[in-house]
């Protein structure tokens, strides 16, 4: 990841994998040693309701931390319970698959299988790397048929987390709470509750100001209007704005995103 950085002109970047931190101190590392600027990150998993949307279901949304402390005992403590409900979690969804091949009359996955996928595993334990090990076994053409035909149906809940518990962890770590991806229409986002720029903002000041630090403004998949509003937003409720590419590994998408070099001042650098 960070030689791709240097080759595209990368100058800062963050790794904010979901759940997980074990990758920071090594990150860190690396990007001394290339010159490279980095900002401690993760991304967590909220729950959240407003009363006045799909009846007060909850929906998930994504919030990113920012320059924390990753040795902090109540944030390691909190991951690692985390970690452990995703295993669990995926142990289900692998039995939920089981059902669908059997049905297929196909051989279901066994613990060599479920040993075989953790092995893959570096850092947080995810669909994905279900997915790609249905590809690797010709039981899916690519990642996106595994999610349309299995892990979509045979999804499992996630540990559910609320914002003011995510938020007071990540501040009691020393860090920044930023709303991640608020528009984003093909991912977990406001986008649940309403597809209105001016409604979710109104979302935002009703339930989640006194929570957050920031929202993500520059995003892959947020079109330049959902960004000059969320720029707007920002600016008037005196947010931190941040932005980045999200990538995930494939396609590799970093340094595709316009950020500004200013949304770096409130993190020191």
């Amino acid at each position: 990841i960070f030689a791709e950085a240097v080759r595209r002109g990368i100058n800062v970047l963050s790794i904010t994998d979901h759940d997980s931190i074990d990758c920071q101190e090594t990150a860190m590392l690396v990007a001394k040693e290339l010159g490279l600027g980095y900002i401690a990150g993760l991304e967590l998993n909220v729950s959240f309701s407003h009363p006045e949307y799909r009846g007060g279901k909850p929906i998930s949304l994504d919030f990113l931390a920012y320059d924390f402390d990753f040795r902090n005992p109540e944030l390691l403590a909190k991951l690692h319970l985390l970690r452990d409900h995703r295993i669990r979690r995926a142990e289900r969804i692998l039995e939920n698959i089981n059902r669908e091949l059997v049905c297929e009359g196909l051989t279901p996955f066994d613990d060599r299988d479920m040993e075989a996928i953790e092995a893959g595993v570096d850092g947080a334990f995810g669909r994905p790397h279900i997915a790609d090990y249905m590809v690797k076994k010709d039981l899916a053409a690519s990642r996106q048929d595994a999610f349309d035909r299995y892990l979509v149906k045979c999804n499992e809940p996630k540990m559910p987390v609320s914002l003011e518990e995510a938020s007071a962890l990540i501040r009691g770590a020393g860090g920044k709470i930023v709303l991640a991806h608020p528009n984003d229409p093909n991912g977990t986002s406001l986008v649940s509750l309403t597809d209105s720029l001016p409604e979710q903002h109104e979302i935002i000041r009703d339930c989640m100001l006194a929570h957050i630090d920031g929202v993500e403004c520059w995003h892959s998949r947020h079109d330049k209007a959902t960004s000059r509003a969320y720029l707007d937003f920002a600016g008037k409720e005196g947010l931190i704005m941040t932005g980045g590419s999200d990538c995930h590994q494939r396609p590799v998408i970093m340094g595709t995103v316009g950020v500004p070099d200013d949304v770096l001042e409130p993190f020191g650098m």
